[in-house]
């Protein structure tokens, strides 16, 4: 599906009129988005625009890198639109030219629904030119990102609070996942920052100061979004410490306890040994109270090696 957008010499917005009437229409500039076309509506690149191959080609491939080209009469841009339900990437790729726009995306993207609607019921944009669609299409790629990285960074402060013995394992399985979401988004979000300052320092675009400043606040918020990024890697990072600190800290109790029992069975294991033998002349065998002495000296033997842990303070290492 195409659709387009224009303004005329006499700053009247008109849109839904076809590339035929382009040449014909007293248009100061116009905007023709290519909305998951078809096959024969994307050959107009080639047909009707007579755009370099090289861009046609980056333009019809999956996936590349957010990035800039210059080419005679047109700049061409890659941009990246990022899926909330999967974090996957959807390209989008722009002509911007000295009197058009030409944007093209397989898939339907809310940004570029937001980005029309928002021309549409502004009269500032007519004012300013089509510099400010370019602006207005990045602006609501970017704004995408932030609702994102928001969630990720409540679901680790929720981990964070909650982080206990108990939820140790369900955490790391977690905080495995989000690291890679989040080097999923900083392979797109670095490079679309890499974009903006390129695209800044560029004397080809022609930027006049206002136009600079409001794409530098993209580039600010990208910077931004930059910061969340890393940030929430270092979390995930501390989270997982701490996790594996808990478990190391809850095996040493584990094996303290195990080390305790098995020290004050040793002695009566010892003495359950000797009595153990089959020998006929042992003397305390034939004792009418033999066993009830040995019973009783192994409880107190066990008492005192208890009592004596609990004074060195064996019983409270490893204790979370």
């Amino acid at each position: 599906m195409l659709r387009t957008i224009g303004m005329t010499t006499e700053s009247e917005m008109i849109f839904d009129f076809r590339l035929e009437e382009i040449k014909s229409l007293p248009l100061e500039w116009y905007w023709v988005d290519f909305d998951r076309p078809t096959d024969e509506e994307s050959e107009l690149l080639f047909s009707y625009f007579d755009f370099h191959p090289l861009a046609i080609e980056d333009c019809l491939g999956r996936l590349q890198r957010p990035k800039m080209d210059y080419y005679d009469g047109f700049s061409f841009f890659v941009l990246h639109s990022i899926c909330s339900d999967d974090l996957e990437a959807e390209e989008l790729n722009m002509f911007l030219g000295d009197n058009f726009i030409v944007t093209f995306h397989r898939g339907k993207l809310q940004e570029m629904e937001n980005a029309r609607e928002m021309i549409l019921t502004t009269s500032k944009t007519w004012d300013q030119g089509h510099k400010y669609v370019v602006y207005q299409i990045f602006d609501k790629v970017v704004d995408q990102y932030f609702p994102i990285l928001y969630n990720i960074e409540d679901h680790l402060d929720d981990i964070e609070e909650e982080l206990s013995p108990r939820t140790v394992h369900l955490s790391m399985d977690y905080v495995f996942e989000v690291r890679g979401d989040l080097l999923r988004l900083r392979r797109t979000i670095f490079p679309m920052r890499e974009l903006l300052y390129r695209m800044l320092n560029s004397e080809r675009l022609n930027f006049t100061q206002q136009e600079r400043a409001y794409f530098s606040d993209v580039y600010d918020h990208l910077i931004r979004l930059g910061e969340m990024i890393d940030s929430n890697r270092e979390l995930t990072a501390d989270i997982r410490d701490s996790q594996l600190s808990i478990n190391s800290n809850r095996m040493n109790s584990i094996m303290t306890t195990l080390t305790i029992i098995s020290s004050i069975f040793i002695p009566l294991t010892f003495i359950v040994g000797v009595y153990g033998m089959n020998f006929d002349r042992m003397p305390e065998l034939h004792w009418r109270f033999g066993y009830l002495i040995v019973i009783v000296g192994m409880a107190l033997i066990a008492v005192a090696m208890i009592s004596w842990f609990k004074r060195k303070g064996w019983f409270g290492i490893g204790k979370t």
